[in-house]
């Protein structure tokens, strides 16, 4: 899995806050479907009769076949639930789930679907999305056990009403790999142009043009590229929020931050420190330094270009996991014009809210939150990670689990994610569930990523500095929701057009002012209003 999918998951709207609010709770379902006689409320099957259910889903590789699927298949077996499963592509995702809402075709439920809490509580209000509380209490042991143990996540996934329209994508806070890691850069490249690893921006400027311009792979050809990235240019900023002096209360709240030294919101978009980090950026894109096709290319088309070996910097998860390159190790976190040293972008733990909903179509609705809930405990979690025993992972005689040789070492020449993919469905990080390290073998289960992760760790922020999604009531929501859309949407193409030299920063001020006119000063006003809110709760 790459940071930078559940990143984007995470940060995916502008409004990546809670919805809260005064109006009466209903609390979850009611009553019971006409089918809980078929159900069996503990163990393996789910139900005692076999039973259909209708599932959209989104995946990140086209040419699986969920019908077919390995972990589909023997899950079907062990709960007698049969799933008739309708797949997009990640790509497409947002629009065929919402021409689905619109058009009233939905399915019973949605799979890795990556709803935002905007519609979690637009289509809860609706009716069309079934309130869970109720279900998880009874049926869902393993899920309400992590909520128990992390009350901040029970907070941060109820909704206006007071109720649970979804189930989460988690992050365990002790994987620190996982919210931690630096992009990666080839070190035999940077022994080959004599400098040392970057300390500074203005260091991995040198870096990068060396890797350009004096041939390290030896090859006689100018082939070398310098940083290269293939999930957009959110994680090239991210990585240097700290470094400008951005976020220092995280990125729950990625647009936001204080102004240095109180408790009141800025909009780290329209910052001085913004535009510098900007700047450098752009520095780097005009002069051939980050891969042109940023904007544009899609993951598994820059994976597939990355693998050839051309960059010398990439931020990818660790290389020789995804790409099966050797050599690389993590860029220190770099010190910015100002002396500040920092990893900003960190997050609780908690992923999208909407990964797995139920709608109002649901014919099983007890039965499908057992289905959901057992990929929350340890055996059900180890199965959608590592799969079967003798086919995809051996155990070990400490009780600890690898995987095969054929899926790490794939003799057809396959990377980790798609080998894993043959049989089960994580890779591309669209999912509900928790990630746990001990189940977790991709990259950053890996021993490089935790050197990667040691390496990042003492300029982390502190778990205490982190500011949790801010939770807005009903009629805050309705005041800035197209406001925040909006903003959101000129942000990124001013960002791109910034960065690209398609926008000249002349025009800064131009583009603030802009910013302005859309609302800005009333999101701010709403946001702080949230916060001084929270803060009088605690």
């Amino acid at each position: 899995m790459k940071k930078g999918y559940f990143a984007g998951i995470v940060t995916s709207l502008l409004l990546t806050t809670s919805i809260l609010g005064a109006c009466s709770s209903n609390e979850g379902a009611d009553g019971k479907s006409d089918n809980v006689s078929n159900l069996n409320k503990t163990g393996m099957p789910i139900v005692k009769e076999k039973i259909e259910v209708d599932g959209f889903a989104a995946k990140r590789f086209s040419s699986q076949d969920w019908s077919k699927l390995m972990l589909w298949e023997e899950y079907e077996k062990m709960t007698n639930v049969e799933v008739n499963w309708e797949t997009v592509s990640t790509e497409v995702l947002s629009e065929k789930r919402n021409l689905k809402l619109a058009a009233g075709d939905y399915p019973e439920f949605y799979f890795a679907s990556a709803f935002p809490k905007t519609d979690l509580i637009k289509y809860g209000r609706q009716g069309v999305f079934l309130p869970l509380n109720d279900y998880i209490d009874k049926y869902a042991p393993n899920f309400k056990k992590i909520l128990d143990e992390y009350p901040s996540m029970r907070k941060g996934i109820t909704m206006a009403d007071g109720n649970i329209y979804g189930f989460p994508a988690i992050y365990d806070p002790n994987f620190e790999a996982l919210h931690i890691g630096t992009p990666w850069i080839m070190q035999e490249w940077l022994d080959k142009v004599g400098l040392k690893e970057p300390e500074t921006p203005d260091e991995l400027y040198k870096v990068l043009k060396a890797f350009k311009e004096k041939d390290p792979n030896g090859n006689g050809k100018a082939d070398e590229q310098g940083w290269g990235g293939g999930d957009g240019i959110a994680p090239f900023i991210d990585y240097l929020r700290g470094t400008y002096g951005l976020n220092k209360q995280g990125t729950m709240n990625k647009n936001l931050d204080f102004k240095e030294g109180t408790k009141e919101f800025r909009f780290v978009p329209a910052t001085d420190e913004y535009k510098e980090l900007l700047t450098f950026l752009n520095k780097l894109y005009t002069e051939g330094l980050i891969n042109k096709d940023v904007f544009t290319t899609e993951s598994l088309q820059f994976s597939t270009e990355s693998s050839k070996g051309i960059y010398g910097m990439l931020s990818e998860i660790d290389p020789a996991t995804l790409l099966q390159l050797d050599g690389y190790v993590g860029v220190p976190v770099l010190e910015g014009p100002k002396g500040e040293r920092a990893y900003n972008a960190m997050t609780n733990g908690l992923g999208n809210l909407g990964m797995f909903v139920l709608t109002d179509k649901a014919k099983n609705p007890e039965a499908m939150v057992r289905w959901m809930d057992y990929f929350y405990g340890e055996e059900g979690n180890k199965m959608f990670f590592m799969g079967f025993e003798g086919v995809t992972y051996e155990e070990n005689g400490d009780g600890t689990v690898k995987y095969l040789d054929s899926i790490t070492n794939n003799p057809d020449g396959k990377n980790l994610d798609q080998a894993v993919s043959e049989y089960l469905t994580w890779p591309g990080g669209y999912y509900p569930g928790i990630v746990r390290k001990q189940y977790f073998q991709g990259a950053e289960g890996k021993e490089a990523s935790a050197v990667n992760a040691e390496k990042a760790r003492p300029y982390r922020i502190k778990d205490e500095d982190i500011l949790p999604g801010l939770n807005y009531t009903l009629e805050e929501n309705d005041k800035i929701s197209t406001i925040t859309t909006d903003v959101q949407t000129y942000v990124d193409e001013m960002t791109a057009g910034f960065i690209t030299g398609k926008q000249d920063f002349g025009k800064w001020d131009e583009y603030k002012k802009s910013l302005d006119k859309m609302g800005l000063q009333t999101y701010l006003e709403v946001s702080q209003e949230a916060y001084d809110r929270m803060q009088k709760e605690k």
